[in-house]
């Protein structure tokens, strides 16, 4: 299958439900609703829960799926960097009255941060800054 195409519609949010199904795809790829529904059973989602959600998904833009094969294989039709964006953007509106900086403290202040992390957050900003500049 080819890298998936970024939808022409604007994409919902994705659900929490919703995330769960698209992380399995973007770590795994292209995957049946039965190999899906196997990495979901931690959450103890039935099959016909799991193929009722991606054939939602593929309704609202986040899936593709490809009829090629006896079996469907569904792919993420957004990726990961994009939905983390969409995510981060209504996050900072909804609950940080649009404050970068509140996001970030938030966010930093949630656990402890490595040193490598923080070495690359300061890398970062220090390029935001130049580029702003």
């Amino acid at each position: 299958m080819t890298k998936p195409a970024l939808p022409d519609r604007k994409v919902p949010l994705p659900t929490e439900a919703e995330l769960a199904i698209l992380q399995i795809l973007w770590s795994r790829g292209p995957s049946t609703v039965r190999e899906v529904h196997t990495a979901l059973r931690s959450r103890r989602t039935g099959y016909t829960t799991a193929l009722k959600q991606m054939q939602v998904m593929t309704d609202k833009g986040l899936l593709q799926r490809n009829e090629r094969y006896r079996s469907h294989v569904y792919e993420a039709r957004i990726e990961r960097e994009q939905t983390q964006k969409l995510l981060t953007r209504s996050l900072l509106e909804q609950a940080f009255e649009g404050s970068a900086m509140h996001l970030v403290l938030g966010a930093l202040s949630l656990q402890p941060i490595s040193q490598s992390e923080l070495a690359e957050i300061r890398e970062m900003l220090d390029r935001f800054e130049k580029e702003k500049a």
